[in-house]
């Protein structure tokens, strides 16, 4: 197993939600690889942590990344980010791309949390994926 493909498979994740304009006309240009310092926009898309497990097999070296994309939002309701995060998901679910090293084998919606911070007036959909890719480098 190797941590290898993981820069490229985030690189095209974001690549991925910024080049989608349907995503864009909800959120503008508020897509972060992490979360914003300051103030923060009133809708945006941050992502999230990743978890990565060996799927090795005789063939080659692979790995499994589990990474949440979380779909922030001020607003009294779910409405706003819901649908940003519903834009997020038809962006990523069977994403056909390359990658800088190694390859995409599939990536999948596994679930998603939606809740409210009622302290900041804060509503939020953390979105689950999992990616299966191949190491050719090793």
């Amino acid at each position: 197993m190797s941590y290898g493909v993981g820069g490229g498979l985030q690189q095209a994740v974001f690549g991925a939600l910024q080049a989608d304009t349907a995503l864009s006309a909800l959120v503008g240009n508020d897509i972060f690889d992490q979360l914003p310092t300051g103030k923060t926009p009133n809708l945006f898309v941050s992502l999230g942590p990743e978890t990565v497990m060996d799927r090795s097999d005789r063939e080659g070296s692979g790995a499994e990344h589990r990474f949440v994309v979380s779909v922030i939002g001020e607003a009294s309701g779910f409405a706003k980010v819901k649908a940003a995060a519903a834009a997020v998901s038809d962006v990523l679910i069977d994403l056909d791309t390359s990658l800088s090293r190694g390859r995409l084998v599939y990536l999948r919606f596994d679930r998603a949390v939606a809740k409210r911070d009622g302290r900041k007036n804060l509503r939020r959909v953390d979105l689950r994926f999992v990616a299966r890719v191949e190491d050719n480098h090793i």
